[in-house]
């Protein structure tokens, strides 16, 4: 039986951002513990260069809900990058995943062979639908959780590979 574009993107998806979520709640345990502003954990960065946590959460968001609208053809929400807080970090995670739970197999038929262009200044590509989503779309959202789980491993927290894996339900 073949693997559906569904299958290997939208329950990805929302796991990892319920992972993400968990992060979260361990990265607000550790600043209570250790007395830790919030604040420091918010903007924490890996490098100067680099988008800070609330950014990579925003990426890991923007990147799951735009490849499911470029694989459907139908535009994803757009959510401004406005968070000032955990609690609206939480807040995005829990509007990216209401909005992933919308989406069924049947939209995404056929979405292997769609075509999508992607742009990044003067660089264009464009791929099919599968080649979009494995060697682009899961990559980049990947990337962001990673970087998210690296910030808070960096700044103390108390997170392992056990708590990126998540659960398996």
């Amino acid at each position: 039986m073949p693997v559906s574009m569904y299958k290997i993107s939208v329950p990805v998806f929302i796991r990892a951002l319920n992972v993400l979520a968990g992060l979260l709640d361990k990265a607000e345990a550790h600043a209570a513990e250790k007395k830790v502003p919030l604040d420091d954990l918010f903007n924490a960065r890996l490098a100067p260069d680099m988008l800070p946590l609330s950014g990579q959460i925003q990426r890991v968001s923007d990147t799951s809900k735009n490849a499911i609208g470029r694989l459907t053809g139908v535009p994803a929400p757009s959510f401004p990058d406005e968070e000032k807080n955990f609690a609206e970090l939480r807040e995005r995670i829990a509007k990216t995943i209401a909005y992933l739970e919308t989406v069924k197999p049947s939209d995404l038929e056929k979405s292997e062979d769609r075509e999508v262009t992607i742009s990044f200044g003067k660089l264009k590509f464009t791929f099919t639908g599968v080649d979009y989503l494995l060697k682009f779309a899961l990559p980049n959202f990947f990337f962001h959780v990673t970087t998210t789980y690296d910030i808070l491993r960096n700044r103390g927290v108390a997170v392992g590979k056990v708590d990126y894996l998540g659960t398996y339900n």
